[in-house]
């Protein structure tokens, strides 16, 4: 089925291009999305008269979505979930979860918006990709942690906390305590 391109399409192509492509991709996506059109000659003829208005409107939301991206780069935001002493999590973070930390964050993106490359089931940072406009996008890192002190950590550090790195500097706190404690006694 051939349709014509409204937008930029991922892999598909450019705005106004003429695309063959499956026709339950065009049913179930495209049409739907309004982000093609039939390649019908009425249709193309009609494009073409709309063409102008569409690319002026596609250029300002461009620049809108370029101005946002300037003010979110380089942001973290932090995710809170429950997981196993190995760092594993009990379930996963979802493109929802990560739009509403965003969002609390004080940008305003929906959850079709957050591209997951790989699935989130660990603690740690991960670099998640925020396709503001189909020609802009952003990367933002997601701290998934069990706490909010235990996300200070990890973003001080730059990797996962393990709750055997915890016990270690519990320790550590401890033996170094008593060493205190200890060189207080020896001076009285």
């Amino acid at each position: 089925m051939e349709v014509i391109l409204l937008e930029r399409v991922e892999k598909l192509g450019q705005m106004g291009q003429v695309v063959k492509v499956k026709p339950g991709y065009a049913r179930n996506f495209l049409l739907p999305q309004k982000k093609a059109m039939r390649a019908t000659k009425d249709n193309l003829a009609f494009f073409e008269t709309q063409r102008a208005q569409l690319e002026a409107t596609n250029l300002k939301r461009r620049e809108e979505a370029q101005q946002l991206a300037t003010k979110a780069e380089g942001l973290s935001v932090v995710v809170i979930r429950q997981a196993g002493d190995t760092g594993i999590l009990y379930g996963s973070v979802s493109a929802r979860d990560i739009s509403e930390a965003v969002t609390e964050a004080g940008f305003t993106v929906n959850r079709q918006q957050v591209a997951i490359d790989h699935p989130i089931k660990t603690l740690g940072l991960s670099k998640v990709r925020l396709v503001l406009h189909p020609e802009v996008s952003v990367a933002v890192t997601v701290n998934v942690a069990r706490s909010a002190e235990e996300a200070e950590i990890q973003a001080q550090r730059g990797s996962a906390v393990t709750a055997a790195d915890l016990r270690q500097e519990e320790e550590e706190a401890a033996v170094q305590e008593a060493a205190t404690a200890e060189d207080a006694e020896d001076q009285a």
